[in-house]
């Protein structure tokens, strides 16, 4: 899941993208409003977290209009306006949720995840074959079998199984899971579906994830793969 930060100031945007990023989400800052706006229209975000006091606009000014585009995802606004009115105006105006600074990470990553669940447009639950995730629990089973995943491990498998019969390159799967271009040069790509193969297909006969020659990677069931020309191991 892709969270976008908008807040001005470096230290809390380090503190947010290191902690969401530990916790398995893929982050993008935008430090003004001109930014955010940008990104929203660019990207599909599962959550943003918008500070009130931008540098070149009101935050209210941009979840307006976030909130006046076709779909718009959830809105958590952290802000160091505490008074009554704010918070009434900010949920008036389309905000999800309110929280003033300072604040606790714990707190913050429970309201994500409330409103991740709230706000959800695909499935809690993902099932492809014998093999399910939980993405609220972020827990996985191949035949009832318990899985460990590391946190990005558990995203790119999410990200394959949300994407269930589509090849996505190695791009796709980067840009989606980490905040980096893909350069044409880095293996991290392989080298984690060599870890997500060892723990969800080696053991077990019927193979789930596909290369696709020349594309990438793609999970599925084996006779629909087949129908996209992949080949159960690179």
């Amino acid at each position: 899941m892709r969270i976008l930060i908008v807040e001005d100031e470096k230290r809390i945007q380090d503190f947010l993208s290191r902690g969401l990023e530990s916790a398995g989400y893929a982050v993008d800052v935008a430090a003004d409003g001109n930014t955010a706006i940008e990104l929203v229209h660019s990207t599909e975000y599962d959550l943003i977290i918008l500070d009130l006091m931008l540098p070149d606009t009101d935050g209210l000014s941009v979840l307006e209009k976030i909130r006046n585009r076709k779909s718009s995802p959830p809105v958590l606004i952290l802000s160091a306006r505490d008074a009554v009115d704010d918070r009434v105006k900010g949920l008036e105006l389309g905000a999800d949720d309110y929280l003033t600074k300072p604040f606790a990470f714990v707190e913050l990553l429970a309201r994500v995840r409330a409103l991740l669940r709230r706000g959800q447009p695909t499935p809690e639950r993902l099932q492809v074959g014998d093999l399910a995730l939980d993405c609220i629990r972020r827990k996985v089973t191949r035949s009832n079998e318990n899985v460990e995943l590391a946190p990005k491990e558990f995203s790119i498998l999410e990200y394959l199984m949300r994407n269930r019969g589509r090849p996505l390159s190695r791009t796709m799967i980067v840009e989606h899971v980490w905040d980096m271009d893909y350069d044409g040069l880095t293996n991290i790509v392989d080298v984690y579906i060599r870890h997500l193969r060892s723990k969800i297909d080696d053991k077990w006969p019927v193979k789930m994830i596909h290369t696709v020659r020349g594309i990438g990677y793609m999970l599925d069931t084996p006779e629909k793969a087949g129908e996209g020309q992949a080949e159960p191991q690179s």
